[in-house]
């Protein structure tokens, strides 16, 4: 263990530990843009800068604590640091804060908030882009992109489908999918963990669009589309499920989603869905009641059952159903049934 006084407070760390881990695990916050524990150190946003006694100002995520090591988080020099880094972000960015649909969760709306910066000190040229909306799923929008790079990180390091990557240098940099592509003709499987890893207004899920961040309630479910087990915050406003957002501390996928789990609850309102049992009838399929649907069905299984025996009859369940649900089926199956001839569609 080596011994770091950080902001006047003595604490002990295991050697290749960052400043920035050690600040936290003291409960320090130290604003930062661009690190996720999930991915590599990148060190893009500099907003994490320290002051390290007799080093001047360091990069808090990527440099490791030192025996003796005295650093200052929130120094003079630190701050103008921070600022002057904010005012850099903000002169190439849209201020359109009151329609954004990050307001109340964009970190650089907090960290601009947080050092006093209403606008930005410099003048003059902006790049403009169109918003690509192409995508059903996924909207973005490349004047609100900072180059954090945490959606390069995540889509190549976690995902590790590798379909976005930094195009072009200096003022025309930006995030792009290779030749430029619309995301729908990209290798992008739409898991949209991009989305949440982005700090600012950049990526949009698409389903969340027309309500305020304050006005969802998250509700804890597991995922029903397979059996790994995933984890979830289903977003509820009005009384409806607008989206899924992911949850970061659940053990089994700690934040990670497929395109099922992240958005294929837009089934549940869907005006194709059924709201009446169907029953065929003379070769045609006819509403029925829910008695006389269920009465056909068991006559049926009954009359199967005795003349062929439990195993000819299978079951199939349906990822569109609640884990309940499916899991009273395959327990009627085996149970009342006599069979184990249950199988899961975990298709969509």
């Amino acid at each position: 263990m080596v011994g770091v006084t950080i902001d006047g407070r003595e604490t002990k760390a295991p050697p290749g530990t960052t400043i920035l881990a050690a600040a936290r695990d003291m409960g320090i916050d130290i604003p930062t843009l661009c690190h996720d524990d999930a991915l590599e150190p990148f060190a893009a946003c500099r907003l994490c800068v320290v002051e390290v006694e007799g080093m001047g100002l360091k990069p808090a995520c990527v440099t490791d604590v030192a025996d003796g090591m005295v650093v200052e988080t929130e120094s003079e020099e630190v701050v103008e640091a921070r600022t002057v880094i904010l005012d850099l972000l903000l002169s190439d960015h849209p201020l359109d804060c009151m329609t954004c649909e990050k307001a109340g969760a964009c970190k650089l709306q907090d960290y601009a908030y947080r050092y006093g910066l209403e606008r930005s000190s410099y003048v003059g040229e902006q790049n403009e882009f169109l918003v690509d909306s192409v995508s059903h799923l996924i909207e973005r929008d490349q004047s609100k992109c900072i180059l954090c790079g945490k959606c390069v990180g995540i889509c190549d390091q976690v995902q590790c489908t590798d379909a976005i990557q930094f195009v072009g240098r200096g003022f025309e940099a930006t995030v792009d999918t290779s030749f430029e592509h619309a995301l729908d003709e990209s290798v992008c499987v739409k898991c949209g963990q991009c989305i949440d890893i982005c700090p600012t207004g950049a990526l949009t899920n698409k389903q969340l669009k027309g309500t305020r961040t304050w006005e969802r309630e998250k509700v804890r479910t597991t995922c029903p589309f397979c059996g790994t087990g995933c984890n979830l915050d289903l977003n509820v406003a009005d009384g409806k499920v607008v989206g899924v957002t992911a949850a970061y501390d659940a053990v089994v996928n700690k934040g990670a989603l497929c395109v099922k789990g992240r958005f294929h609850t837009d089934f549940i309102y869907s005006p194709e869905r059924l709201t009446h049992p169907l029953i065929r009838k003379g070769g045609e399929f006819a509403q029925a009641t829910w008695d006389e649907a269920l009465d056909l069905v068991a006559a049926r299984l009954g009359t199967v059952k005795q003349e062929h025996g439990a195993d000819a009859i299978g079951v199939l369940s349906s990822a569109r159903c609640t884990n309940e649900d499916n899991f009273v089926l395959q327990k009627f199956v085996r149970a009342t049934l006599g069979t184990n001839n249950v199988d899961h569609c975990a298709r969509t």
